[in-house]
């Protein structure tokens, strides 16, 4: 008897786990709906929240220019993101770059399934491209007011598949951080590290703005700042939640932490400046949402609400330190403030992950659980992505200025973009 009920013991076991994994590889509308509308709202941040708000923040000469970047990282980005961008970052590959199985998306289907979701393939694409576009559109803002175009285009394209491509292939893709340990639930290190520290090697090599720090060069129109500032924040929610891949607990909380973090971030900015020079303003709020935003990305889906607070605090103490205080002794020209706010908020929030991760809510320790590990793999992690980027953005902007220079002319910088570069003014 036992002998004959063996072999049904054992189909029956076969047929639950081809069940299974058959569910599993379905695909699932609701979460599909969602990552569709979340990527939406990621493209939305680059044009056009990151537009306004770098555009309101320059001088009036420059303020057309500097939309044309955003756009221009939008439309270049796209096409370099299909083409080779999405293969480096996500097909099977080494532990450091992907492989090049689906150049122009050569493999994908319309029915195909992103590996371990219950999302199309084509969608998954369509949201790591969003974030792929508004990285280098980031970066714009540490050398505003004074590069080339055409430099700027090449430096956007090379930087994309050559920094930013590896990156999130070493945290999202498979690659050796990911094996690490290392935890980023939404681009701390491939977002906004890369951004910050690319952004302060450009605005050094470049070199400052002609009469800075001495002339002031005070933002023109503070209305577009805060517009889009706030199409940044709704966009985040997209940015954060989205980046669950599904409808489901790990991504409310991951919206609920990024409004928790942004909110706090905004506070402690406002006051802080409120205390040191007697009025709130309107940048110093916006740049602290901001700083909360940046900081609470990479540890949206792992820390606790609780957590999410204490992030976006640190967030807005230490970016305004940073881009206040430490820029001016040290005399660098990061125009729109990129390190201080994008470089230093992702390593606040990367180790936050590393002291705040909570196993209640996401199955992941910190150092305040007891897995001080946790907290050592993180800074890890932090050192290496900002090595790497550092010294490929050192030579590709080297690259670029010994062939066609980095910065205008003198007296288009005067002049300004607008009309320099573009043909145009604002009236």
């Amino acid at each position: 008897m036992f002998k004959l009920r063996l072999p049904m013991v054992f189909a029956a076991i076969f047929e639950l786990a081809t069940s299974a994994h058959a569910e599993a590889a379905t695909l699932n509308t609701g979460d599909t709906a969602w990552v569709l509308a979340a990527t939406c709202l990621v493209i939305m941040m680059t044009v056009p929240g990151l537009a306004l708000f770098y555009g309101g923040m320059v001088r009036k000469k420059n303020v057309l220019a500097t939309l044309m970047q955003s756009f221009a990282a939008c439309a270049l980005i796209t096409i370099l993101w299909v083409a080779l961008g999405h293969t480096l970052a996500f097909d099977v590959g080494t532990p450091y770059i992907g492989g090049l199985g689906n150049v122009f998306l050569k493999s994908m289907t319309k029915d195909g399934l992103a590996p371990g979701t219950s999302i199309p393939e084509t969608v998954y694409m369509a949201f790591e491209m969003g974030f792929a576009i508004i990285t280098p559109a980031v970066i714009c803002g540490a050398f505003a007011d004074r590069v080339k175009f055409s430099a700027l285009l090449w430096f956007m394209a090379i930087w994309t598949i050559v920094v930013y491509a590896p990156v999130a292939h070493w945290v999202w893709g498979g690659g050796f951080l990911a094996k690490m340990g290392f935890l980023d639930f939404a681009g701390g290190s491939v977002v906004e590290i890369n951004s910050g520290v690319a952004g302060l090697v450009a605005c050094l090599m470049v070199g400052k703005r002609i009469g800075f720090p001495h002339e002031p060069m005070m933002p023109h129109n503070l209305t577009l700042s805060m517009i889009g500032a706030g199409l940044l924040w709704v966009g985040w929610l997209g940015f954060n939640g989205g980046s669950a891949l599904a409808a489901n607990g790990q991504a409310a909380l991951a919206l609920v932490n990024t409004q928790l973090a942004g909110a706090s971030g905004a506070l402690v900015w406002m006051f802080i400046e409120w205390r040191k020079h007697g009025k709130p303003t309107t940048l110093g709020i916006i740049s602290g949402a901001v700083a909360g935003l940046v900081a609470i990305t990479p540890s949206c889906g792992f820390v606790s609400p609780m957590g999410a607070i204490v992030v976006g605090i640190f967030a807005g103490a230490l970016c305004i330190y940073f881009a206040t205080v430490v820029k001016k002794r040290f005399g660098y020209d990061d125009a729109l403030d990129v390190f201080g706010v994008h470089g230093i908020g992702g390593i606040v929030g990367l180790i936050g992950n590393g002291f705040f991760a909570a196993s209640l809510w996401s199955g992941k320790s910190g150092l305040l659980e007891g897995n001080a590990r946790q907290l050592l793999v993180q800074i890890e992690g932090i050192v290496i992505v900002a090595l790497w980027c550092v010294v490929a953005s050192f030579i590709i902007l080297k690259v670029i200025d010994a062939t066609i220079g980095l910065r205008v002319q003198h007296e288009h910088e005067i002049e300004g973009l607008d009309f320099a570069l573009h043909g145009e003014v604002v009236q």
